[in-house]
């Protein structure tokens, strides 16, 4: 695993991603969410159907896009990943991840391609394009970048769900440990994958986020 994989996708990399829980806190409070099999179950869909695997997808063409100079292509991807946020907190948690990423790497490891980025596109830059435009930039593997990715997304609703006292930490790292073929296999088809492969059915996961936008007591901003 290239080292700055591990750096750059690290719960200590400044983005806020502890902020944000992707819906799990309403499903908490409807009660979809008692215990580590029913989070289990929800994370399954969600990276079956829902936004990860798309995410996944999305990040792989930003990686081939940056990696060959097209930014014609890192514009296309970059307006689509914002067209694909189904709710306004889905938005929120995609484009101020994805912005604070591409704005610290170009202090810390700067690229030609996060160049690219800002000479074609002009907007918010969600999480899966910044990370993409910033693999592919650098010249990392896209294999190994994916793995990455996914697991980073499943280790940070997992840590969302302990703080929401779905699971205690030994589960979580139960949970987290039997989804990892499950994460190879996202991350094994989204690098093999084209914009057309993107697909969901996550409804109830969409559904919790819109619910989440009311939800009378909060702790994440998702």
């Amino acid at each position: 695993m290239p080292l700055p994989l591990l750096v750059w996708l690290s719960p200590a990399f400044p983005v806020g991603a502890f902020a944000y829980s992707h819906g799990l806190e309403w499903a908490a409070e409807a009660g979809d969410l008692t215990g580590a099999e029913t989070l289990s179950g929800w994370l399954t869909a969600l990276l079956d159907l829902g936004a990860p695997r798309n995410d996944a997808i999305l990040m792989a063409e930003a990686h081939r896009a940056a990696a060959e100079g097209d930014g014609s292509r890192l514009a296309a991807v970059a307006e689509l990943a914002l067209a694909l946020a189904g709710s306004r907190e889905r938005r929120l948690e995609a484009v101020t991840q994805g912005n604070a990423f591409l704005a610290t790497l170009e202090k810390v490891s700067p690229c030609e391609a996060f160049k690219t980025v800002r000479a074609t596109w002009d907007g918010d830059i969600a999480y899966p394009v910044a990370v993409g435009a910033a693999t592919g930039g650098h010249g990392l593997p896209l294999e190994p970048a994916l793995d990455a990715f996914v697991l980073a997304v499943v280790g940070n609703l997992v840590s969302a769900a302990v703080r929401l006292s779905i699971v205690g930490q030994t589960d979580g790292q139960r949970v987290i440990a039997g989804l990892l073929p499950e994460v190879t296999k996202v991350a094994k088809a989204a690098a093999a994958a084209t914009l057309d492969d993107i697909r969901g059915a996550a409804f109830r996961s969409d559904l919790a986020s819109l619910r989440h936008e009311t939800q009378y007591t909060r702790l994440f901003r998702s």
